[in-house]
């Protein structure tokens, strides 16, 4: 055994078992490297089906190309998982050898490139339904909302002033530089001086929309008439077109299912209520659309970002006084409210030479050109009129853009009426306002006023010392002569998503009947309000919670307890107030329009359901009994 010999053909024996054992191995991982690779290839396949493209039909046509090099589609995500890796290397005939000794590793770093682009894809290929935007009338177009989470230029600028909590950070970071560009348009025409101004147009508008729905509504009857009494197939046919679904029910189960993570279920109810849904259909035919929009957004995860891209659109103001103009003429909501506020007003100054308005969330103003030209009408003359507008800066560069267009806008109209006119405008949250920069004077009769924009304050669910009894101390603090608020009255602020759908679906049907029973469904105004208004808000409701949810809307009875434990004592309604707006409804308005008083409230609402509230109150320590 100890011989040359034996040791000789002993070591060759070894040397040959190692050199198979090796070969084995080479072989093993060979396969396990194709098994990794057909894995790999299986994740790939669908990817290249979507770009287009054919996918390679071996692993040797994948690794090598006959040009020495790979192919890689043409776009970002083939830019991401092709550069830098192994197949960018020149590989000639006998390349494949480097492949073998390479492959383990460089499949690991493949992997994860693809990985990390398949998580980037994910982001705009939605797993449970379609994302959805809500341009183009509120219908779906998942490609722009594509564009806007990849940060593309758009043809939006922020509306967040309208907003107060919504993250100023996150859109600057998107839209600043859109937001530095200076777009001017019109701050006063003929346009705005109808509106803002002139009885005579709103009692037309107002006129004519009466006669045409009256119009309307008996063409209506004649046509079920017809259908009634026509032939037997006809009239089977009219009644097969009629027949549809309760989608207020569907939305209701939608909403249920998503509760129980029943997600196939919901997906298959929005599918149907998408079916049936449109923006220019009947009123619950245009309330599904939107709350479907809401629901969609919530089952995908994506309802902060579309809320944020509709607060990004921008509307002009000229756009938004045709709106103000049809809503105006089909409803008495702001009409009233304005009167009541300015009456309160002109009654409380008397005769006195200043006056100085405090209006929280001025926006753009339209509720004081009509005061200005009163006061150019008092005996004796106008008073000195000091406007301080308040509202939540822009993102941007131009933070206080609106507030300084509403400015200009209202110093036109003072000098078109010889008012002696000064107005401030600043640009904060409301809770951080100093009021030392309100620059108040002693001798100057001092207005608070804030018109249906305390809903967006905080409430206790973010801070117990909440932002909505912070500002109403503060509003005490400046120690006004009258303090006049306007609320919408809604129920749906509960944390809890079914309970709060379900009050929001009740609020939010009454806004649509309201509008179906005196707007035309062709209008493109009356869109507008439903789309960029009820639709926006509807959607922040139903698909954001925590702090992404501003839409937060109390009972008047609710303000009322916060109004009194801020220090204010409410006054009583104005009989003579509350008689002109009763008879301004009754005149102009639908019949299923209710304006009442209750606990000092002046109540709007519509056929039963009150809908928005105002009211005047003072200081505590001010105030006298009458």
């Amino acid at each position: 055994m100890g011989s040359l010999e034996y040791c000789e053909i002993n070591s060759n024996t070894t040397l040959d078992y190692i050199n198979r054992l090796l070969m084995e191995e080479g072989t093993d991982e060979k396969a396990s490297i194709y098994q990794r690779h057909d894995a790999l290839q299986a994740m790939e396949k669908p990817f290249y089906d979507i770009l287009g493209q054919a996918y390679p039909s071996s692993p040797t046509e994948a690794m090598i190309s006959r040009d020495n090099q790979v192919d890689c589609p043409q776009d970002n995500y083939s830019e991401q998982t092709c550069s830098g890796s192994f197949f960018t290397e020149n590989l000639g005939p006998q390349g494949m050898h480097l492949v073998a000794n390479d492959w383990a590793s460089e499949c690991d770093h493949l992997s994860l490139q693809f990985e990390r682009g398949a998580e980037e894809a994910n982001k705009f290929v939605p797993i449970i339904v379609q994302l959805v935007d809500l341009d183009s009338n509120g219908l779906p177009d998942s490609n722009q909302m594509t564009k806007a989470t990849i940060g593309q230029k758009g043809k939006h600028v922020s509306k967040i002033q309208s907003h107060p909590h919504v993250d100023l950070e996150f859109l600057e970071a998107r839209s600043s530089k859109h937001l530095a560009i200076s777009v001017s348009e019109t701050t006063r025409d003929e346009m705005f001086d109808s509106v803002l101004l002139c009885d005579w147009q709103f009692h037309c508008d107002a006129a004519h929309l009466r006669e045409i729905k009256a119009k309307e509504a008996n063409n209506s009857s004649q046509n079920v008439w017809r259908k009634g009494y026509g032939q037997g197939q006809m009239k089977s046919q009219g009644k097969k077109k009629e027949e549809g679904i309760d989608l207020r029910d569907h939305l209701m189960q939608c909403a249920q299912a998503i509760v129980v993570n029943n997600l196939p279920f919901a997906s298959e109810l929005l599918k149907k209520i998408r079916r049936h849904a449109s923006p220019y259909g009947d009123g619950s035919q245009r309330l599904a659309l939107y709350f479907a929009n809401g629901l969609e957004a919530r089952l995908a995860g994506t309802g902060s970002q579309m809320y944020q891209k509709l607060m990004e659109k921008r509307t002009r103001a000229t756009d938004m006084l045709k709106a103000y103009r049809l809503f105006n003429a089909v409803c008495p909501f702001a009409r009233v409210a304005y009167y009541f506020s300015n009456q309160t007003i002109a009654d409380l100054l008397n005769g006195r030479p200043k006056v100085h308005i405090i209006d929280f969330g001025i926006t753009l103003g339209f509720q004081w050109p009509s005061l200005i030209q009163r006061f150019a009408k008092q005996e004796g003359g106008p008073p000195k009129l000091r406007i301080t507008g308040i509202d939540v800066p822009q993102p941007g560069f131009r933070p206080c853009a609106i507030i300084e267009a509403t400015g200009k806008r209202l110093a036109e109209y003072a000098e078109m009426f010889n008012v002696p006119f000064e107005y401030q405008g600043i640009a904060s949250q409301w809770e951080d306002i100093c009021i030392e920069n309100l620059n108040i004077d002693n001798d100057e009769v001092l207005i608070v006023n804030c018109m249906y924009r305390t809903k967006y304050l905080g409430d206790e669910t973010e801070d117990i010392d909440s932002a909505r009894d912070r500002v109403l101390r503060t509003m005490n603090r400046i120690n006004p002569e009258v303090f006049i608020l306007g609320i919408a009255n809604g129920m749906y602020n509960n944390p809890f998503f079914l309970p709060r759908f379900r009050e929001v679906l009740f609020h939010y049907s009454a806004l649509f009947d309201m509008l179906d029973a005196t707007a035309l469904r062709s209008d493109e105004d009356r869109v507008q309000i439903e789309r960029d208004l009820f639709g926006a808000s509807a959607l922040n409701v139903v698909a954001c919670e925590g702090a992404e949810r501003i839409e937060r809307p109390e009972t008047y009875k609710q303000w009322q307890v916060r109004c009194l434990k801020a220090g204010f004592k409410q006054l009583p309604v104005d009989k003579a107030i509350l008689k002109r707006s009763i008879d301004e409804k009754d005149k102009h308005y639908h019949e299923d329009f209710v304006i009442d008083e209750d606990s000092r409230w002046l109540l709007q609402g519509w056929k039963g359901r009150i809908m928005h509230a105002v009211s005047s109150w003072k200081p505590k320590e001010s105030y006298t009994n009458q």
